[in-house]
């Protein structure tokens, strides 16, 4: 069986329909899936990262959604349901 992977996670803004957190020591790879993901969620109006400056900068993702779901709610489900796929993975 694989490691658990830990991606510790910076609260920057948490509001009913607006999250926004900076996501330590990430790439694109995952932040990339998870804004796809986001973004085609039907109670999600608008999900993106920010990568800042490469060596300097941990980027920052933030999501609004339309009110019908708080936005942490909306993130924690979704995250939910990647970990359930990956799980799921035989190689």
């Amino acid at each position: 069986m694989g490691e658990l992977v830990i991606m510790p996670v910076k609260l920057l803004l948490r509001e009913k329909n607006e999250l926004r957190l900076r996501i330590i020591g990430e790439s694109h790879t995952a932040l990339q899936m998870l804004r796809e993901r986001l973004n085609n969620h039907k109670n999600v109006e608008y999900a993106n990262y920010f990568p800042g400056h490469p060596e300097l900068d941990d980027p920052e993702f933030y999501i609004r959604t339309t009110g019908k779901s708080a936005s942490d709610k909306v993130l924690r489900d979704l995250v939910a349901g990647l970990a359930d796929e990956f799980a799921k993975i035989t190689l």
